[in-house]
């Protein structure tokens, strides 16, 4: 594998995901590791899963050069650096990051095609009742990848 997808946030899915994922590449050590966080700027309700790419792009256009938004560009760098790091202390090099904004599943999606990756790597953060209605992202990330999916729970 030349290239692979990390998604990253600041859970402890993605803490158990990079975990295992910072000592597979170790062993393998792919060509490029892309660490990719996505900025949701909707908030955590059932109704961001039914905004569509135009209100989406509409929020996105209306928060540009916000205090919100220069919060939340801090907090994705600031974790995308942690991650990095942790890579680098383990002697992994070509590490990429990416900040996305959008529905976490589409922008991964978008990201490892436009990539190119061989692989996407992604915690699961177990049980939670909104899974009932919405699906959850490991879950829609798995279903619709063109390549494999490592999940870690």
């Amino acid at each position: 594998m030349k290239k692979i997808l990390i998604a990253v946030d600041d859970t402890n899915g993605t803490k158990n995901a990079f975990s295992v994922c910072s000592k597979i590449c170790s062993c393998i050590r792919p060509e490029t590791i892309v660490l990719c966080y996505v900025e949701k700027f909707e908030g955590r309700s059932l109704m961001d899963a039914m905004l569509g790419d135009a209100e989406i792009s509409t929020l996105r256009n209306v928060l540009e050069g916000t205090e919100y938004k220069e919060a939340l560009d801090k907090k994705a760098q600031a974790i995308l650096n942690y991650y990095k790091k942790a890579l680098e202390d383990k002697g992994v090099t070509g590490i990429k990051t990416i900040i996305k904004s959008g529905h976490p599943a589409d922008e991964i999606l978008k990201t490892a095609k436009e990539e190119g990756v061989d692989m996407i790597a992604i915690g699961s953060r177990g049980r939670r009742t909104s899974n009932l209605f919405m699906g959850s992202v490991s879950r829609e990330i798995a279903n619709r990848a063109d390549v494999p999916v490592l999940l870690v729970k």
